[in-house]
């Protein structure tokens, strides 16, 4: 199955992850990927697995709370393949967390730089290029959008924007024929989510006792919904957040 064959894909923090997930499996449906990411040493690595499975990919060195990081990671795809099919912006940070008393304006600022400035900025700089393609945006939001975690104030401000960000955005530029829309994880082992639960035991161990399906999902099941959105099978979904969370947020 090549459903992307032809396209390029700019996957954001696709060095790791559900980015890394995403970025290998936009490549063995055929696309070209561009993995834009701060840590060269493992994009490069992701790039590296794409390319010895068969498939197309460059890395290209980009902090998304730097515009103009961004401006040059687009410049970079489409200098390297001529064009942007799909955006997926998946970079993002947990930041600081804890109580709202403990946490200072500067670990705010940090976790909206990156999580929603460096989303409206992507796509903003992206958009000529979607526009020429007729492509699409997938954003990546979470489930703290719409359930509330204790100690997690600013990571769920900053993706309850992201998710009002997706749907603002998809009823402006669907009109220059832009699609977007965005997929809402619930508990998944990451290397970030570890951090943000101080183990990955411990993530395992919240999820079994929150998510209906009993654990934590994989990265991979991020992978699979962000390219539905963004495959042709889903040319009148506009708008929509896809939750994909083993059923916690259905409770």
């Amino acid at each position: 199955m090549a459903r992307f064959s032809g396209k390029v894909a700019l996957v954001t923090g696709g060095n790791a992850g559900i980015g890394r997930a995403t970025a290998v499996a936009f490549a063995k449906e055929g696309a070209k990927v561009v993995v834009a990411a701060r840590r060269e040493d493992e994009g490069i690595a992701a790039v590296k697995e794409i390319q010895q499975a068969g498939g197309t990919a460059t890395f290209v060195r980009t902090d998304v709370a730097r515009e103009a990081d961004i401006a040059a990671a687009v410049a970079h795809a489409v200098k390297t393949y001529g064009r942007i099919d799909v955006l997926f912006n998946n970079a993002g940070i947990g930041g600081k967390n804890g109580p709202i008393q403990e946490l200072a304006s500067a670990d705010f600022d940090e976790t909206f730089d990156v999580n929603v400035r460096g989303t409206w900025l992507f796509i903003k700089h992206a958009l000529p290029e979607l526009v020429k393609t007729g492509g699409n945006v997938v954003n990546n939001s979470s489930v703290v959008a719409d359930v509330g975690f204790p100690g997690m104030s600013v990571y769920s401000a900053s993706k309850g924007a992201v998710t009002t960000l997706t749907r603002s955005l998809a009823i402006e530029l669907i009109k220059q024929g832009v699609r977007v829309n965005a997929v809402s994880p619930g508990p998944i082992a990451t290397e970030m989510a570890a951090k943000m639960f101080g183990s990955l035991e411990n993530l395992q161990g919240f999820a079994k006792g929150i998510v209906p399906s009993g654990a934590a999902g994989a990265v991979e099941d991020i992978a699979h919904a962000v390219l539905y959105l963004a495959s042709p099978e889903a040319k009148f979904v506009v708008g929509q957040i896809l939750t994909v969370d083993g059923g916690l947020t259905a409770q």
